[in-house]
């Protein structure tokens, strides 16, 4: 088995196919189970099944017997349950949450990417980890990258450079850094070296003894001291003054330090992540940094992308943000996807911290409300040009295709099949031998999407249309198919 399976117990036949065809779509392999009491002889191996979606199993006491197996698994999968409209929801402790049926593209498509979040490369991690690790939400390629390169370093002793704008969630990184190293248990220590005077900066990071200046009625332990064992996190070294970029280069070098006032030689076990906002090889050049304290930070850079790059995050973001509000019983909002699309619209300068702002605002203003356009304050109110397709479908909620609609009668006889009561019927019957249903309706639907794409003279928009479905999807499947227009 690989790493893509998802695990699904529901014993609702028609509930499983559905649920079988979407985790298709998304294109993971769906593992389904029958009989919830013999799930485990079904498995392969439990640590490569990405998530488990728990359904209707028979009665309660089943379905909390399955979830607590799986909660309490060694394997650490993430499970969701399914709210049926004909059940009362289950809530079990250690579950990630629920899914409500019928479940739609950009609901599952969120679950796994809790699901990946949580599970991550580590399976011995705390639900306060996986808590950390969900802060960095997004399925666009860019923070997919940090990802990886934060389970790569995690666990080394390398010092982190993380770079990027104000808001990105650098001290996000930075945290997930320590939490998946070996240094968890220790403390994490951070320090805004922007926001210490130049003066006070030496007595922060290394301590000084009693009467050592004026004010120093005790002794005082430093950053350094407090982070033995641990992880000392450095923010906006780009404002750190040239004298003290000096003793810091000394303490990362040699592994030593004074306190101010004494000549005692102490050890400092700690591994270092800085971080700015700055261009630092700016600095450089205009002698603000120094440049063997800039190679001896820069062992691994990150770069944290801005928020404007990637847009299709941000219905995720705005969802988990939601979600934080309402796990602190503080209200919750809806937002249309009018007003979503504006939000993808707009440039963010102050990035996912604007974003989170912008949400609490919208729920104090709106409380258990729907936000529209029109409710959104002025600035976020942005109309242009249509956004990327990765983008779209993650505002839009495309549901499940119902296989029970009535088809056209232009659609020629010999490829017509009815759906009727899960049973395909076709003029002359079924063949003795059988028939591919899959195959069947996958030549039904490249027949009605040529027929729409015709009849509209190749204008996706008007084909979408007339079938019902989102512009992006109808591409979606037009690429499956290899289908392209006439102009192209």
């Amino acid at each position: 088995m690989s790493g893509n399976h998802v695990l699904v117990v529901e014993g609702n036949t028609d509930r499983r196919e559905m649920l079988s065809t979407l985790i298709e779509f998304v294109n993971c392999q769906p593992v389904i189970v029958e009989d919830p009491e013999i799930w485990f002889d079904q498995i392969d191996d439990l640590n490569n099944v990405v998530m488990a979606i728990i359904g209707d199993c028979g009665n309660h006491h089943i379905t909390r017997q399955l979830l607590r197996e799986l909660v309490n698994h060694e394997a650490r999968v993430p499970v969701f349950t399914l709210e049926l409209p004909d059940l009362d929801s289950l809530e079990f402790p250690g579950t990630i949450g629920s899914l409500r049926f019928p479940i739609k593209y950009p609901q599952l498509s969120n679950a796994l990417q809790q699901a990946t979040i949580y599970r991550g490369q580590a399976q011995s991690r705390d639900n306060a980890e996986a808590s950390l690790f969900r802060s960095l939400v997004g399925n666009s390629r860019s923070i997919k990258m940090v990802q990886r390169m934060i389970d790569q370093v995690a666990d080394s002793e390398a010092n982190v450079l993380i770079l990027g704008e104000s808001g990105t969630g650098k001290e996000v990184v930075a945290r997930n850094l320590h939490h998946f190293s070996c240094r968890r248990d220790k403390p994490f220590v951070p320090v805004n070296c922007g926001a210490i005077p130049g003066e006070l900066l030496e007595s922060e990071l290394f301590g000084h003894e009693k009467g050592a200046f004026t004010g120093a009625i005790t002794a005082r332990k430093g950053r350094f001291e407090l982070a033995e064992g641990g992880t000392l996190f450095l923010d906006e070294i780009g404002d750190m003054p040239l004298p003290m970029q000096v003793k810091l280069l000394r303490v990362l070098q040699e592994r030593t330090f004074e306190r101010v006032g004494s000549n005692k030689t102490q050890t400092a076990n700690v591994r270092v992540i800085a971080a700015t906002h700055r261009n630092l090889e700016d600095h450089i050049a205009d002698g603000r940094f120094r440049e063997d304290l800039f190679y001896r930070l820069n062992v691994f850079p990150i770069e944290m992308p801005a928020l404007r790059e990637r847009p299709e995050d941000i219905p995720l973001l705005v969802n988990e943000l939601i979600k934080r509000i309402e796990h602190e019983n503080r209200g919750t909002v809806k937002l249309t996807q009018a007003a979503m699309t504006s939000l993808c619209r707009y440039e963010w300068p102050g990035n996912v911290r604007e974003l989170a702002n912008v949400v609490e605002r919208l729920v104090i203003l709106y409380p258990y409300g729907r936000v529209d356009y029109d409710d959104l304050p002025p600035r976020y109110q942005l109309e242009g040009e249509e956004l990327p397709d990765q983008v779209t479908a993650m505002i839009t909620a495309e549901p499940i295709p119902d296989l029970h609609r009535n088809l056209p009668n232009k659609v020629p006889a010999q490829i017509v099949e009815v759906v009727v009561s899960n049973e395909v019927a076709t003029q002359e019957g079924l063949p003795e031998e059988g028939l591919d249903l899959k195959e069947h309706l996958a030549n039904l639907e490249y027949m009605l999407i040529k027929q729409a794409l015709d009849e509209a003279e190749g204008v996706v928009a008007h084909a979408a249309q007339r079938l019902k479905m989102r512009r992006t999807t109808l591409v979606e499947k037009m690429r499956k198919y290899g289908i392209q227009r006439d102009n192209d």
